[in-house]
This record gives C-alpha cells, structure tokens and sequence, in this order.
C-alpha cells in the first residue's frame, strides 16, 4: 500500500509541469488530407504538418524587462530628433529609444530595464 501512494504522489510531481503549461506553447497543428484514386479504389492519404506557433507580441510598461525577442519591428531609434514631434525626447545617460511595433519604449542599455513607454510614436 505504501508503494502505490509513494508511485501515485511521484507521478503526479511529474505531470505537474505539463498539466501547468499554457495551452499557447504547444505548437498549433494542420492536418491536411489527401485523396488519392488507385486502380483497386479510392485510398486516403492523412498527412500532419506541424506549424511554428507564432510569438506573442507583448505590451510594454513601465519597469519591465525589455526582451526584442517579443517586440514586434523592433529596431533602435538612433535619430530621435526627427520624432519630436511624436513626443520623443533626448535619452539620458545609459538609456536608448527603441521601436516595437508603433510604440516608442526607452530602454536601459545594460539592464534592459524600462523607463518610459510611448503608445503610437511611429504612426
């Protein structure tokens, strides 16, 4: 009896991890189906093709940690003089104004760190 409820509790520790995961990091699955005709009928060919999930674009604030790997059009503002007008200004000592997507983030070169966020700069 104290091994099933030693082998039930390690099993559910193991399942634990997958029973957790969000259902957006499986990878999204096509099933395509083909038809094929032979000389003795009609034969059915399943064939699976698997597609890559696609990021997630993430909305930036304040204080997060800056990865551009989830910024979409991600690009580094080096000219942010022309974006004036936008309601860019100069970035103090360390920081740098980057793009994701038409938002405006300055980020902490080092850390990553960001300081401020503009929604619609770039449209």
């Amino acid at each position: 009896m104290k091994k099933l409820i030693l082998a039930a509790a390690a099993m559910s520790m193991l399942a634990s991890p997958f029973a957790i995961a969000p259902a957006s990091a499986a990878p999204q699955q096509r099933t395509v189906t083909k038809v094929k005709t032979g000389p003795h009928g009609r034969t059915v060919v399943t064939k699976r093709v698997v597609t890559p999930a696609r990021p997630q674009w993430r909305k930036w604030n304040k204080g997060q940690r800056f990865d551009h790997r989830y910024a979409q059009n991600y690009r580094v503002v080096n000219d942010w003089q022309h974006y004036r007008g936008r309601r860019l200004y100069a970035p103090p000592r360390g920081y740098h104004w980057v793009r994701s997507g038409n938002d405006a983030v300055l980020v902490a070169i080092t850390g990553g760190l960001i300081g401020a966020v503009i929604a619609g700069a770039f449209n």
